[in-house]
């Protein structure tokens, strides 16, 4: 499926055995047409993780590009492909500028305190640490924000970032002070096919009782957890609420995914508020968290203790702002965007160079 800005997404056939290779064809081949024949001077890459090291939005070469394959075993579902690009465009385009923003970046001022993992201090030296995730989405958020609902910006804010991914960022003054993600993009909330948080015991079980190898928890835990492993339906909770009331086996689970799906949400939101000393704005954001009425309803559902008063019809609606004006806690739908922050990063940067 392909989709440009105006037009309807209409299916294209791709190389199967080099589907990136021939798809990135396909973009720059669009991408020059639209430019009648300009040249591309800069291209902005969204990159899931820079490390303990990259965090500044940067001009890359080949050098950096190898540095960063060495995490692609921390985001094994996002890491490459962009370091595959990036390699196929320094020889295709090698006048153009390219630059990595980093989905980690957001992340850099949590305090010590919440990077740090209880294991022996080496660990930390080592690079073992909560990075964050969804970083791009949430700096953007946060750019908005003030816009958007004045000095509440600069309170005590949750953004709920809810897609096939999902996370969650406590920020205070527009800065992440605690996220649900941490060292990879398994961490924290249960998502569309991944796990979220999970007790370590039950990977060592996997391994030496029912003698599963390291790939193929790593495949169960990416590819088969989740809404999806749960339900045994649809990674799509959209998909599964339409089997809630189905008789049989699959009804009930069915109903047991969503409902685990919301109180994973539900509990980290709790936890947060905790960290924060209270809430003043929640936000939603995302694929579900932009337009998945019913999941902001239960999830708010389960937030009367803070304060939230909800208003069915402007969630139905979809509108900016979900709340009552009676309500503690201010709730919202800003939808992210990922791409003009990537784009507002490039631009800064050059001007600077």
């Amino acid at each position: 499926m392909f989709s440009e800005t105006g037009t309807a997404p209409y299916n294209i056939v791709l190389d199967s055995e080099h589907p990136h290779t021939a798809a990135l064809a396909l973009i720059q081949a669009r991408i020059s047409a639209y430019l009648n024949g300009c040249p591309i001077a800069f291209i902005a890459h969204r990159i899931v993780h820079g490390g303990s090291k990259y965090f500044n939005p940067m001009v890359v070469n080949s050098s950096i590009i190898a540095e960063l394959r060495t995490l692609i075993p921390l985001a094994p579902l996002h890491q490459a492909f962009p370091l595959t690009a990036m390699s196929l465009l320094l020889e295709q385009q090698p006048n153009a500028v390219q630059v990595a923003c980093f989905d980690t970046a957001f992340h850099h001022t949590l305090p010590k305190v919440e990077q740090i993992f209880p294991l022996p201090y080496s660990a930390w030296e080592r690079g073992l640490r909560r990075y964050g995730f969804h970083g791009l989405s949430y700096n953007y958020i946060s750019h908005v924000l003030p816009e958007r609902h004045g000095n509440l910006a600069h309170s005590r804010v949750i953004v709920a970032h809810l897609g096939n991914g999902a996370s969650l960022c406590a920020m205070n003054n527009r800065q992440s002070i605690a996220t649900t993600m941490g060292f990879s993009t398994l961490d924290g909330l249960m998502m569309g096919t991944r796990s979220g948080g999970l007790d370590p015991g039950v990977m060592i079980y996997l391994m030496e009782t029912e003698k599963l190898t390291l790939k193929e928890i790593e495949h169960i835990l990416y590819y088969e957890s989740g809404l999806l492993g749960v339900s045994g339906i649809s990674a799509e909770p959209q998909i599964i609420v339409q089997h809630e009331n189905d008789p049989s086996e699959q009804g009930e689970r069915a109903r047991l995914a969503l409902a685990l799906y919301i109180r994973r949400i539900v509990r980290e939101i709790g936890a947060l508020t905790a960290v924060l000393g209270g809430l003043d704005l929640l936000v939603f954001t995302a694929g579900i968290g932009e337009h998945n009425a019913f999941v902001r309803e239960r999830i708010c559902r389960e937030l009367v203790w803070l304060g939230v008063k909800f208003d069915l019809n402007a969630n139905a609606n979809n509108t900016a702002i979900i709340s009552t004006p009676s309500s503690q806690v201010r709730v919202a739908v800003e939808p992210t965007n990922e791409e003009w922050i990537i784009a507002h990063h490039t631009q800064e940067l050059m001007a600077i160079s």
